[in-house]
Formats: C-alpha cells, structure tokens, sequence
C-alpha cells in the first residue's frame, strides 16, 4: 500500500498509537508522493522482480479462478454445518419432542444451549491451527467428523444422549466457520470482500431455509427400515455432510502464500507463480499483510484485549441473536402459536430466507460500491427492530406476525456479512484478522445460548421477553455504529495530520 493518499477511506485497526509496532519509527505527514510501506520482507516462493503489471482481464480471471475454488465448497460446506446445527428444531417438531423428552421443563433449551459453550471455548484453538495444519486438511476434517456427528444424533436413545451429541457437534463446529471467514479474507481486498462472504453465508442462509422443507421429506421416510422420521433428518443430512467433508480435502486451497505449493497427493498447485504474485501485490498494496506475521500468544492477547475487536464482536453478536433466534424457533412459533400444521410450519420456514438472500446481495454491492458499512449495519437494525415489533406486539394478527419474520430474516441475517466486512475493512496483519475472527464468530456462540434461554415457552405466543430483549440489543448497536461515525472521522483527521499512525499503518484509514 502507498502512503501519498492520506484519505483513504480503508479499515483495519490494531493499534492506534504514536509509535508504530512495525517498522515506523514515528509518524511522518502525508506527501503526495506514493511512498511504498515494506511492512513485511517479500516471499521468494511467491513474489516474482518486479512483475509486470497485469490486465484487468487477467486480474478479473483469477479473481474467478480463486471465487470458483472458494465458494462453493465453503458455502455448501457451512451451508450444511448450519443445517446439523439446527435441525433440532425440525427434529422436535416431527416427533423427537415426545421419543426423547424433550418437552419437559427446560430440557430443549438445555440441549439447544449446550451446543454453544465448546463452540465458543473452542473457536480461537481451531483458527491457531488452521494456520499450522492447512486449510484443506483442517476444514474438510472438521467437516467430516461433525457430519459422522450429526448422523449420530438419529440413533440416541433419550435427551441426554442427545446433549452429549451436541456437546461434540459443538466442540467439532467451531472452528469451521471462523476458519472460513479468515481463508476468505485472506484473499481478497478489502472492497471486494463483503460480496464475497454475502455470496458464502446467502447460501448458507438459502440451505438453513430449505432445511425445513428437506426435513418435512425426510420425515416422511417414517417407519423406513423400522427407524422414526425425525431420526432419517439427521441421518441423511449427517451422511450428505460427510460427504461433502470427504471431497472438500481435495477442492478447499491453501492460504495465498503458500498457493504455488503441490496439493495432497502430488496434485498440481493451485496458481502459477505469476498469478500467486498478482494476488500477494494486491493484498500488500491494499493492506500491507500479504506474507504472515508472526503468531505469539503476545499477540493474541493484545488482538483479543484490542477495544475495537471487542466493539465488533458485540455488533457480531447482535445479529447473530437475531439470526439464531429465527432458525431455532421460528418452526415452532409457526406451529404452536400461529397455528399451522407441522408441514406448513415446516414450508413457511423458507420464504423469509428467500427473501433475505437479495437482500443480502444488494446490501452487500452497495457496501462495496459506496465503501460503506456501518450506515448498512444501522439500515439493517432498523428494519430488524420493526420486524421484531411485529411478531411481538401483533400477536392478534398471524399474517402481521408472519411479515415481521421477513424483515427479521432478511435484515438480521444481511448484518451478518456486513459486521464480519466491517470487522476485515479495518484490520491490518493475518494474525490479528485470525484471532478477530475467531473472536467475533465465538461471540456468535453467546448469542446462540441468549437466543436458547430467552425463548421460553411460558412466554408464548408472544415471546415478548424476548423479543423486547432483542429489540434493545439492536437499538445498542445502532448507537455503537453512529459513536464510530465519530471517532472513526476524528482518527482518521489525525492520521492525515500525521499526529498518529493507524494499525502502524502508514496511509491506512478506517471505514466507517
């Protein structure tokens, strides 16, 4: 990256200090010369002498080489992570609730909320070794050992065989979706990213949407071979995700600077070295990370101390309250308090999540355009707020009830994307981008035992509790967003004075 351009509007924040942590010694005013930053010392195995310069048209290739490689299989990899995550709830309604006891005091909240607890302990762990370990070995790994998990939740005998399951289920997920979201920003610039994680988790949105239409076909399957419809939901779909985790081995790609390396089995490499070295002058002009930093356990701690990972991964956790909340119960506020059967509970599941998935596309083209998140962020729970007040307060009116759900999907679930941007857009070095990741998606696992205790069945049909309870969280996060308007602007104006350097960054902007 080039220091002549003081008004950067960029984002990546590590540190804010007077003294770089990297090479800088002390701020230097802007120039309007483009100075070049070394943050880091050029890889041999991946940076050619002065390359020339490519086309657009050969840019725009890669980028598809690289798109076509990473997203399908990531998006249908968490796609069904996502589903063996909450399938519970179709299971419950098909007939586990009574096989299993579920509907006895608390015990489907406890079994819900249990799925949380290693899921956050064991977020950061994972993200540590996907580094060491490699992504296509580690990923698929998880992916088909949470599959052979998910499978065997069809065979338990009671709920607590079931708790079990999920305890593992969630100890095995948890690395997989911030593993993910860190590949994926590792490859691309900072305003063309948010397209691509909306693209990965729309998809994922799209499948957790379908789930229930797949779950009502699968419940059909009741008496096959002797065994109960809910059990077929978690069979098939446990089989379908390992083997998806089996095939991933050989898709899934390295991280950037190791790229022109030879792939399992003597496989060819994923890229040239002439277009592994396009790719790392991107990342290196846009942010300046393009090799790895070093990963201490005194960097961890200070990236996980850092008060904007902490701000991110409250935003992070906000939408994804709103985001578990309806996945987890929206089947059975259809059924049991709006009245529908178990199959129009089960169909009407998917809309809203069609719905959310334009949503999510356009928010994020805008966001890329314009360079703008936090106005998206703020639009995004505005709009899940008056959704929320509908199902809340509406509880005379089914359909009003019903057309709340699609602004608190398609809104809920667009901010998930569009906090995970924020989070990448204003963060400098892999190691920090690892650890934020991990941090704000463990955060994600918060909200997932908010969203299973808050939910009770006491306070049907209205679930006023909780839903007054999300409605404030949201109304925080559009205060934290419109503070960082603010300070975000006053930062920037010191950089650009050169009082400060941000993320040790010469030339380096926050977006707001």
């Amino acid at each position: 990256m080039s220091s002549g351009k003081p008004s950067i509007a960029s984002g990546q924040n590590e540190t804010l200090s007077q003294n770089a942590h990297h090479h800088h010694t002390s701020p230097s005013p802007p120039s309007s010369e483009k100075q070049p930053v070394e943050t880091h010392p050029p890889n041999p195995s991946t940076l050619e002498n002065n390359p020339e310069d490519p086309s657009p048209s050969e840019t725009s290739h890669l980028l598809r080489l690289i798109d076509l490689r990473l997203l399908p299989i990531l998006a249908a990899l968490y796609s069904f992570a996502l589903i063996d995550r909450t399938n519970l709830a179709n299971a419950r309604i098909a007939g586990a609730n009574s096989d299993l006891g579920l509907d006895i005091g608390e015990r489907y909240s406890i079994v819900t909320m249990m799925f949380f607890i290693p899921y956050i302990l064991f977020e950061l762990p994972s993200n540590i070794l996907l580094r060491k370990v490699g992504p296509a070995g580690w990923l698929s790994g998880l992916a088909t050992l949470f599959g052979v998990v998910s499978l065997g939740c069809g065979f338990v005998g009671d709920w607590r065989e079931l708790l079990g399951c999920r305890v593992v289920l969630g100890a095995l997920e948890a690395g997989f979706y911030p593993g993910c979201v860190y590949l994926l920003s590792c490859w691309y610039v900072r305003y063309e990213i948010q397209k691509r994680f909306s693209v990965f988790y729309m998809v994922a949105t799209l499948a957790s949407g379908l789930a229930n239409v797949l779950a009502y076909g699968l419940s059909q399957m009741e008496g096959t071979a002797g065994i109960r419809g809910w059990r077929w939901i978690f069979i098939i779909e446990g089989l379908i995700t390992v083997a998806l985790g089996l095939v991933s081995v050989f898709i899934i790609v390295p991280f950037p600077d190791k790229a022109t390396k030879k792939g399992l089995f003597g496989r060819k490499a994923f890229l040239s070295a002439r277009q592994a070295s396009i790719v790392m002058a991107r990342l290196e002009k846009d942010r300046g990370d393009a090799v790895s930093d070093e990963m201490t356990m005194r960097n961890i701690l200070r990236y996980i101390c850092d008060w904007k990972v902490l701000e991110w991964a409250w935003l992070y956790l906000i939408a994804a309250t709103v985001s578990y909340s309806f996945s987890l119960f929206l089947p059975i506020i259809l059924q049991n308090d709006l009245g529908y059967s178990t199959v129009r509970a089960q169909v009407l599941s998917f809309p809203p999540y069609a719905v959310a998935a334009p949503w999510m596309l356009i928010t994020a083209w805008i966001g890329d355009r314009y360079r703008k998140r936090g106005h998206l962020i703020i639009f995004n729970n505005a709009v899940a707020l008056i959704g929320l007040a509908m199902i809340g307060f509406a509880t005379s009116s089914p359909r009003a009830r019903y057309a709340g759900t699609f602004l608190g999907v398609a809104a809920g679930n667009s901010n998930v994307p569009t906090i995970l941007t924020y989070m990448h857009n204003n963060i400098v070095g892999n190691t920090k981008r690892a650890v934020a990741s991990a941090v704000l998606v463990g955060a994600s696992g918060i909200s997932g035992i908010i969203a299973a205790n808050i939910f009770r069945q006491q306070d049907s049909p209205g679930y006023k509790p909780a839903l007054i309870t999300v409605i404030i969280m949201n109304a925080s996060s559009v205060l934290l967003v419109s503070k960082n308007f603010w300070l975000y602007r006053k930062l920037n104006r010191k950089a650009d004075r050169g009082d400060i350097l941000i993320e040790g960054e010469q030339g380096f902007r926050l977006t707001l």
